[in-house]
């Protein structure tokens, strides 16, 4: 069985470590890869792809590419979360499992974050558990595809 895992990042995140740490933590994009990376070697058969872009363009393409490469996407559309009906479209074509991560709990912050078009898409939304939430969401994915 080869499982391949997309995680797509969105704006901003690449500065991860250095921007507001008292919301997002001190722990960069690197780190929260290699995190990834050991969680999915418990998986037998599974891989991850890790992207990250601070163009709506390349996100997009990225989940276009995981039409054809992907069984599942795991997002942190960061800012594009509250903007971008044109990343919706492209999740809502994708057919296989969305979970949709933020390191912060966009519902407990300002107004105009509290809103994510990627929830409409998304099988699962988790938000305010920081780098654990992308070990969530790939637990979550794990239970679909070990499913007997």
């Amino acid at each position: 069985m080869d499982i391949k895992i997309f995680i797509i990042n969105g704006p901003n995140l690449n500065l991860l470590g250095r921007r507001e740490n008292n919301i997002y933590g001190d722990k960069t994009l690197g780190d929260i890869e290699k995190l990834c990376e050991e969680k999915i070697q418990n998986f037998a058969g599974a891989s991850i792809s890790f992207f990250q872009s601070n163009s709506e363009s390349q996100l997009i393409g990225w989940i276009h590419q995981a039409l054809d490469e992907a069984y599942a996407i795991v997002i942190n559309p960061a800012g594009y979360t509250h903007t971008s009906v044109a990343i919706l479209d492209a999740l809502r074509i994708f057919n296989g499992p969305v979970v949709e991560v933020h390191l912060s709990d966009i519902t407990q912050r300002e107004h105009f974050r509290k809103f994510s078009y990627v929830s409409e898409r998304a099988d699962k939304v988790i938000k305010g558990k920081g780098p654990e939430g992308y070990i969530e969401a790939l637990d979550f994915l794990a239970s679909k595809f070990f499913k007997s």
